[in-house]
């Protein structure tokens, strides 16, 4: 049975992990302390989120309004890309699909079959709610709606350094113990390698069972200290740099994360209440550092606050999540680059997956072998999608034609036969992102399919082109309906004055 719970490092990952066991707790009477340092930044840099945060934050028993006004936050409805695949190019990755199968074939099948009959031009975009929202700027959670148009999702733009407080002031109020320090070493059991103690500054010494690594790219103690290895994916994914910086807000007050690719890479805009949150990620092999430094700064909405901050990352994971007594949660675990938001995602499914798997003994190694699978399982399918926005690009620049001309995962390459053959997209276990996600994606790159479903072709093309037509019409309508997103933030969830 864990009786003692100890989590290395703050910051999002931390805080999150504090929180969750504060609510769930391993067994009765488990203490949880977490140990951080004041001394030690945090990366902060994940700021867009995904949906699934909303099952987190009510399993927390946030309340909503109170949450996004703490964190300084907006809405979000999905991505916008600009200029991927080829300059001048723009789609939306929306939270939601494009619409209800017809005579069970989902509907970019049917809309391609119209596309080459020429009954239609719109992009597949026209028929997704959060995109026909997100052009208009406009936000309310689909309860606000009825019907198809409410079949979408959302998710937050935050301020990472404020929801880390906010969760550590509600671990704190349920029991979980602070204590500030660095960590200099651990003491190990001589027989079976676990850990039995970190060794932190000042002599103290903090005995425990079970250990989570939440201290970012340092991997502390899976990394560091075990010697656990990191499988690099760079040669996939070989963006290895990112600066951030923000800025005052102005212009649009978006619901939606906007991705701009650039010669060596790509720019995130992040819209919050307080300021905007920019950052260029690109590869260090094709771009300097003061030569990004400077096309981000040219390409702010507002005044610059501050100057630009470097972090250097190679994508990739840890080759276990789970060691011994030690599991790694968020960046000491692996990472992921921020294009589709995906690192609080594998903070929350990494807690999820341990409360579980964890067991009221000893970890049966099958059980620490089931979380490593599934685990990998989800950082392999993440980062086919990642892959995926930079290999079908048609850019001439010398980064994406490396990216274009790579060899791929077989599951990646897989997916894209079968697409190209039929449009269809093959799921794998443990995917965190749809069918229509990858529609989204493919054919808003224009990586239009050779065949559709031969199911496609049996409705009449005047009864679909009047299906198709009667959802715009419903989508228009309940677009029209919605309030502007500045408007419906200032109406619910307001955050004080910085």
């Amino acid at each position: 049975m864990t009786k003692h719970l100890i989590i290395a490092g703050g910051g999002s990952a931390g805080w999150m992990a504090a929180a969750m066991f504060a609510r769930l707790r391993p067994a009765p009477g488990t203490r949880i302390t977490l140990v951080e340092s004041n001394a030690i930044g945090t990366i902060g840099v994940g700021e867009a989120t995904v949906p699934i945060l909303q099952e987190f934050n009510r399993l927390l028993g946030l309340h909503e309004p109170e949450f996004v006004a703490a964190t300084q936050g907006s809405f979000k409805l999905g991505i916008e890309f600009v200029d991927w695949g080829q300059r001048g190019n723009r789609h939306f990755h929306g939270f939601g699909d494009h619409g209800a199968p017809i005579g069970g074939v989902t509907p970019h099948h049917h809309w391609h079959r119209l596309r080459d009959a020429g009954r239609l031009a719109d992009p597949i975009d026209a028929w997704s709610m959060p995109a026909r929202a997100a052009a208009q700027d406009k936000f309310a959670p689909p309860e606000a709606l009825r019907g198809e148009a409410a079949e979408y999702r959302y998710a937050y733009h935050l301020d990472a350094g404020l929801y880390a407080r906010l969760l550590r002031d509600y671990a704190e109020a349920r029991g979980v113990t602070r204590v500030e320090g660095r960590i200099l070493d651990v003491a190990r059991d001589a027989e079976t390698g676990d850990l039995t103690a970190l060794l932190l500054e000042g002599d103290r010494r903090l005995e425990g069972d079970l250990f989570l690594d939440c201290t970012g790219f340092a991997s502390q103690l899976l990394g560091q200290r075990l010697g656990v290895g990191f499988v690099d994916w760079s040669h996939w994914l070989p963006a290895n740099r990112a600066l951030a910086l923000g800025c005052t807000r102005a212009g649009r007050f978006t619901p939606f994360t906007r991705s701009t690719a650039h010669a060596a890479g790509w720019q995130w805009r992040i819209p919050l209440q307080h300021r905007t949150g920019n950052g260029l990620v690109y590869s260090s092999a094709h771009l300097s550092d003061d030569e990004a430094a400077a096309l981000l700064q040219a390409n702010l909405d507002g005044e610059a606050i501050g100057d630009p901050r470097l972090l250097r990352f190679t994508t990739g994971r840890r080759e276990r999540f789970w060691a011994h007594n030690v599991v790694g949660i968020g960046l000491a675990a692996g990472f992921m680059e921020p294009l589709e938001s995906t690192s609080l995602q594998l903070v929350q499914t990494g807690l999820a997956r341990l409360a579980e798997l964890l067991p009221n003994g000893p970890a049966d190694p099958a059980i620490v072998a089931e979380y490593n699978r599934e685990t990998t399982g989800e950082y392999e399918r993440i980062r086919d999608f990642l892959i995926a926005h930079y290999c079908i690009s048609q850019r001439a620049e010398p980064f994406w034609r490396d990216m274009a001309g790579m060899a791929l995962p077989d599951t990646l390459a897989h997916k894209l036969a079968l697409w190209d053959a039929m449009g269809r997209v093959p799921m794998f276990d443990l995917e965190s992102h749809q069918e229509p996600s990858w529609v989204s994606i493919l054919l808003g790159q224009q990586r239009l399919p050779r065949g559709r479903d031969p199911a496609a072709d049996r409705p009449p093309l005047d009864s679909l082109a009047t299906l198709f037509a009667q959802r715009e019409a419903v989508l228009t309508t309940a677009t029209h309906r919605l309030p502007p997103h500045d408007h419906f933030v200032a109406r619910t969830c307001q955050a004080d004055a910085a």
